[in-house]
């Protein structure tokens, strides 16, 4: 799949804890323009459920696990997410669900634009139209 894939971040491991950094266009393959993180996700409930016409994503597990389920039209994939040093990246018109958080789980999400409703796929009959 293309327009997704995971992405390795440095790790810089210390003693006293470890440090990752997120760079635009270095690590990153966008000017980050929006960071924004959910968290205390309830025991079921998933997040996402869209896809976006032009900005891109990083999406990062910064504390616990959680899987994001991709469709490009073509492919559905699943990643789990458990690691603060990896990001996924996911493109535009790639609809995401983000499920089976663990508990404390931490979301963080580096994104290519500011929010925009308009923006934003939420339908998916619509979806499936634009990306056939």
């Amino acid at each position: 799949m293309e327009r997704v894939s995971i992405i390795e971040l440095p790790k810089i491991v210390d003693p006293r804890g470890n440090l990752t950094v997120a760079e635009q266009m270095k690590n990153v393959p966008f000017d980050i323009a929006r960071v924004y993180w959910t968290y205390d996700i309830p025991s079921g409930e998933h997040r996402g459920g869209h896809a976006h016409r032009s900005c891109e994503e990083v999406i990062i597990a910064v504390s616990g696990s959680f899987d994001v389920e991709v469709y490009d039209g073509n492919v559905r994939q699943t990643f789990h997410l458990n690691h603060p040093y990896q990001g996924l990246y996911v493109g535009t018109n790639v609809w995401r669900t983000l499920e089976d958080f663990s508990s404390g789980a931490v979301c963080l999400v580096l994104a290519s634009e500011l929010f925009n409703e308009d923006e934003y796929i939420y339908d998916y009959n619509e979806f499936e139209q634009i990306v056939r």
